[in-house]
């Protein structure tokens, strides 16, 4: 049997007394991907700083090829061929292409000053080699993600690096970008590099990994190839039970029409765009990047304006020029982006979910703290957020709790339609199911909700009907019983 390039073994690491890692261990091959799973939490972040040499482990050991190494800094990691890409790109807008690649490792010319010629020369033949046509002296913001994404790897090579660490590199990524950064993946497996894959959709683990490693409460549970395992046992290493159901759908027979979008026009955005939602229902919303799903609910919220189209609430037109507008009607709008559009990180729990609906609390110029905080916490606890009280901080909960949280903002208000834009973005398998479960539940007592999702496993599992967009226009809408992933992916890639 091969043995591991690097190797990982009763690692511990504890931050005021918590430990994050428990007798960690994990074994990485050259020539092979290697999926981290678990929750928020489980030690995946803490376990690789531990690897890149941001944090220096407690206890335990680290094996390359063999032999015990010391990582106590980034240099460290660097020299020994450890890099990582991040979900955020990390990278120095302000500078080019080729100094990003070489931004610690610039060549050297013969009295110790820049090669800026060599430096541009070998960053040309790395971006050739990842079959990116992009000119080295390009300044990094003028780059899209994936693009930066594909530097951070140019970066990797640079170092000759041994063991290249991915963490959530698809989540701003198109279905093509996808693509393209599978197919670079697969070179470096075939140049003999360890990957470690990072990633909460199952299936881009079960398609570009060899083997996996489970965490749960910062320890590990479980490893192999990923040919002898599947989906459902892999939920069930990370969450320490089964989940028999991943989408808790519950029917419920749709009511009366809640919302009518009618002709809603952007001059770059999107065209002609019309649909319905009624209440007890789910509408699914799919497409790919740039398909201009996010730029309709944003107009209908009233965060950008149409230029033609008109809205219809329960039978009622209504004109909407602002979010405060559409708050009133009873429609809010859940962001994609929870940490710069949809919470405050710096304030409380309890401040947070009370921020839109601070009227609610006032009864004749005096606040009322114990109802608002009544309300909070009832929201709270409805959501299943994992917190030390109302009073922590969002900026200390982990992403599928801060999304918890917007969720709940929102819920304060008691609106009649909900429009959710990727709600379980970039968060752990349990907390996608609770959020899901609560989705069940409101439609279940009459709310109209609108979920836009660009993961189909959750349109298929939790919509009562789905539409489709591409382009900026309705490609079809289809009922849950005609949604096969191979009819709504052919009619989002306008195929």
């Amino acid at each position: 049997m091969t043995e591991p390039l690097i190797q990982l073994s009763g690692v511990t690491k504890a931050f005021a007394g918590v430990r994050a890692l428990v007798d960690g261990a994990l074994d990485l091959y050259g020539g092979e991907v290697t999926a981290l799973i678990g929750e928020n939490g489980a030690g995946k972040s803490t376990l690789v700083k531990v690897l890149t040499g941001i944090h220096a482990p407690d206890t335990g050991s680290i094996l390359i090829a063999g032999k015990p190494v010391s990582v106590t800094s980034a240099a460290d990691a660097e020299r020994l061929g450890i890099t990582a890409i991040h979900q955020e790109a990390v990278v120095f807008d302000d500078l080019s292409i080729a100094e990003n690649i070489f931004v610690s490792n610039r060549p050297r010319g013969r009295f110790g000053t820049v090669d800026w010629a060599k430096m541009r020369s070998e960053a040309r033949r790395l971006l050739h080699e990842l079959e990116a046509d992009l000119d080295p002296d390009l300044p990094l913001k003028s780059l899209s993600i994936a693009q930066k994404h594909l530097v951070q790897i140019a970066r990797a090579l640079s170092h000759d690096a041994r063991l290249v660490i991915m963490d959530e590199p698809t989540a701003a990524l198109s279905h093509r970008e996808a693509e393209d950064l599978f197919r670079i993946v697969e070179r470096l497996k075939g140049e003999g590099r360890a990957i470690l894959f990072i990633s909460h959709k199952f299936e881009e683990v079960m398609r570009i990994a060899d083997r996996y490693a489970v965490f749960r409460d910062g320890a590990a549970v479980g490893a192999g190839r990923i040919a002898d395992t599947n989906t459902e046992e892999l939920i069930r290493l990370m969450v320490g039970r089964s989940v028999d159901q991943i989408f808790p759908k519950i029917e419920v027979t749709p009511g009366a029409e809640a919302l009518r979008v009618e002709g809603f026009s952007h001059p770059t955005e999107f065209d002609d765009v019309s649909f319905s939602v009624r209440r007890g229902e789910i509408l699914g919303v799919y497409g790919l990047v740039g398909a201009g799903r996010s730029e309709v609910m944003k107009a209908v919220f009233g965060i950008t304006k149409p230029s033609a189209g008109r809205l219809v609430v329960e039978g009622q037109p209504v004109r909407i020029e602002r979010p405060a507008d559409a708050i009133a009607a009873g429609i809010v709008y859940v962001p994609e982006d929870r940490q710069h559009q949809g919470a405050v990180l710096k304030q409380s729990i309890l401040d947070n979910i009370s921020l839109p609906s601070l009227d609610r609390f006032s009864v004749a110029g005096f606040f009322n703290r114990t109802r608002e905080r009544a309300v909070a916490d009832a929201l709270a606890k409805r959501l299943q957020v994992r917190m030390s009280g109302l009073d922590q901080l969002v900026e200390n909960l982990s992403g599928g709790n801060q999304q918890k949280v917007v969720i709940a903002k929102w819920l304060a208000t008691e609106p009649r339609i909900l429009i959710l834009d990727e709600p379980t973005k970039g968060i752990d398998v349990g907390s996608k199911a609770a959020v899901h479960r609560f989705m069940a539940e409101l439609v279940a007592q009459g709310l109209a909700v609108i979920m836009v999702s660009s993961e189909l496993p959750e349109v298929l599992g939790m919509a009562d009907r789905v539409l489709v967009m591409a382009r900026g226009r309705v490609r079809r809408t289809f009922t849950r019983a005609e949604a096969t992933p191979e009819a709504v992916v052919r009619a989002a890639t306008d195929a």
